[in-house]
């Protein structure tokens, strides 16, 4: 029973979908379901990196520290999507925290044993490498965007990202699919709750976002947009 459910899980992540029956069944081999209660940790930073994840059902939240114990939000991941996304192929510690903020369903692999599946699966190394050349793109536009843009524009630019990544198409608009606290925005950017608590209410004034029935965040993505290039 267990590794039907397995196998069922792993097409469910973008990279297996494609795979071969005997590709996947090698992949079978290796993974174990794991169950996650919100609020329990994956792994901690600056610990020994020995496995990688895949997100079957939950959300993770993947941040860092520093020695003051101030929080930088790296991403919010969602069922489909993998973490880490570095330290293969060689050793290291995990660079970040991993926290669940739901209830969640994970698939964790050895590392080194995923390491020989790629070797001998180079259509798997592709698309895996594709992800990572994804993910690094992003990071660089997030660079990008601490550098050249002030903290208004970052506060708009990073809602946008979010209807991409965690967000849900609607008639006028994209639902977020996460409860973002206006704590964890300004997390994920660099600034002041305060500052991201004005910001949301000078947009929401403006009627570029509301807050839905259940408590996400629904934002008008074109005239944010536009806000952006009127700036």
């Amino acid at each position: 029973m267990q590794v039907t459910q397995i196998r069922q899980q792993l097409k469910e992540v973008p990279i297996f979908k494609e795979l071969s029956p005997e590709e996947l069944d090698t992949i079978v081999e290796i993974a174990q379901p794991r169950f996650f209660k919100s609020k329990m940790y994956a792994f901690m930073q600056g610990d020994p990196l020995d496995r990688v994840f895949f997100i079957n059902g939950g959300k993770v939240k993947i941040y860092k520290t520093d020695p003051s114990g101030r929080e930088q939000i790296v991403s919010i991941l969602e069922a489909g999507e993998m973490f880490p996304h570095a330290g293969f192929f060689r050793k290291g510690e995990y660079p970040a925290h991993a926290e669940m903020m739901e209830d969640t369903k994970l698939i964790v692999i050895p590392i080194s044993k995923f390491e020989e599946t790629l070797v001998a699966y180079p259509e798997l190394s592709i698309k895996l490498f594709r992800v990572l050349g994804e993910k690094i793109v992003d990071l660089q536009a997030r660079l990008e965007e601490q550098i050249l843009h002030n903290t208004y524009e970052q506060i708009i630019m990073l809602l946008l990202r979010l209807c991409r990544t965690n967000g849900e198409k609607k008639e006028k608009g994209f639902k977020l699919t996460t409860h973002f606290t206006n704590k964890e925005f300004a997390n994920m950017i660099g600034t002041s709750r305060e500052t991201v608590s004005r910001t949301i209410n000078h947009l929401k004034k403006k009627d570029y976002l509301e807050m839905s029935d259940d408590g996400c965040y629904l934002i008008y993505h074109e005239k944010l947009h536009q806000e952006l290039f009127n700036c």
